[in-house]
């Protein structure tokens, strides 16, 4: 068994597993009682890397691990807002645009984001996915030429073992129209040393493909991270990231700027910023649109625009990019902008 399948096997999945450290961080007895209750109904795992990082009780590693009986609070809103189910067109592939599909080959996760889009899903043994889901999903796409493009995510397509993925991967790297393939992890973040030499030589023989990771708080940029990033990287990967404003967490200018250009510094280019999705249980995650436009702003002309993703909501119909107002006026051919630098207005004559 190699190290990572190890730390995995070791994760908590209930407060009952690791009680001498919660207690050590100051949780009640009453609040232990509400982690277990919360994680009955939205699965609870953390793997013992994931749980070492975690400083103290409330701190932003916390809030993305730690069941919070506010999930249990929040029954109003729709447990598949993107509404991923009604364009699934097989029991996992999820074929939404004209040109991509999603694909989900894995149900399980290195450790279960208290934020997850797929909260409704992840972790779930009732929603297992088989080998037979995931070929019957690669025929669909066989049998469609206008994809071009798959995405496969989950989950998290690393937790499966790697003959496994290189099978789902020379049969879709087979299909002549499809030319791009896309992997989305958190597995950097949360599991790093599922990053292995032997994983890598398997990856870099299906180029073109892309990885997008996520990384939410600088906190997650470790050395062992940064060198799981660095072996991606060294085999031709080229790596993308995807974070979430998340209240609590990141909501802070400041600290998505440390973040961003941390993950510069390991070779993974910042790509999109989200509004956190409407999913039933990450109400108390939510902000409001306005804060995800001031981390921009505090962005663009402050550091270099590598380190600027595009802030984006994802919406039934797709993602839709946002940015601040940067245009005061107009007229005739002479625009007038406010600096993204120096908020200072600056005049432009457009061509003929």
């Amino acid at each position: 068994m190699e190290k990572w399948q190890k730390l995995l096997a070791a994760s908590v999945s209930r407060p009952e597993q690791f009680v001498e450290r919660l207690k050590q961080l100051g949780v009640t007895d009453e609040e232990i009682e509400e982690i277990k209750k919360t994680a009955s109904l939205y699965p609870m795992r953390i793997n013992p890397y994931y749980l070492s990082l975690i400083r103290e009780k409330g701190d932003a590693i916390w809030k993305q691990c730690i069941p919070d009986k506010r999930e249990l609070e929040d029954e109003n809103s729709n447990p598949d807002p993107l509404e991923e189910e009604k364009d699934s067109k097989t029991p996992c592939l999820v074929h939404k645009y004209p040109d991509r599909v999603l694909l989900l080959v894995s149900n399980e996760c290195a450790m279960y984001c208290r934020f997850c889009t797929r909260k409704r899903r992840v972790g779930d043994l009732k929603r297992a996915i088989t080998e037979k889901d995931v070929m019957d999903a690669i025929e669909y796409i066989k049998r469609t030429p206008q994809v071009r493009d798959v995405l496969l995510s989950g989950g998290d397509p690393l937790l499966l073992p790697d003959e496994v993925l290189e099978r789902y991967l020379r049969e879709l790297r087979a299909i002549p129209h499809v030319e791009i393939i896309r992997i989305g992890t958190r597995t950097p973040a949360t599991l790093p040393q599922r990053i292995t030499p032997k994983l890598c030589r398997m990856l870099k023989k299906y180029h073109p493909l892309y990885i997008n990771t996520h990384f939410e708080h600088p906190s997650e940029i470790t050395e062992e991270s940064a060198r799981a990033c660095a072996m991606l990287a060294d085999a031709g990967i080229p790596l993308g990231n995807q974070s979430v404003v998340l209240k609590g967490v990141n909501d802070d200018p400041r600290i998505m700027k440390e973040l961003f250009q941390k993950l510069l510094k390991i070779r993974v280019k910042p790509y999109y910023l989200y509004q956190c999705d409407p999913v039933r249980g990450v109400a108390h995650f939510r902000t409001r649109i306005e804060k995800g436009l001031e981390i921009i702003r505090q962005l663009r002309g402050h550091t270099t625009g590598m380190a600027v993703p595009q802030y984006v909501v994802d919406t039934p119909g797709g993602k839709v990019p946002l940015l601040p107002e940067y245009m005061v006026k107009k007229d005739g051919r002479k625009y007038v902008f406010k600096s993204t630098f120096d908020d200072n207005e600056h005049e432009y004559l457009e061509g003929e």
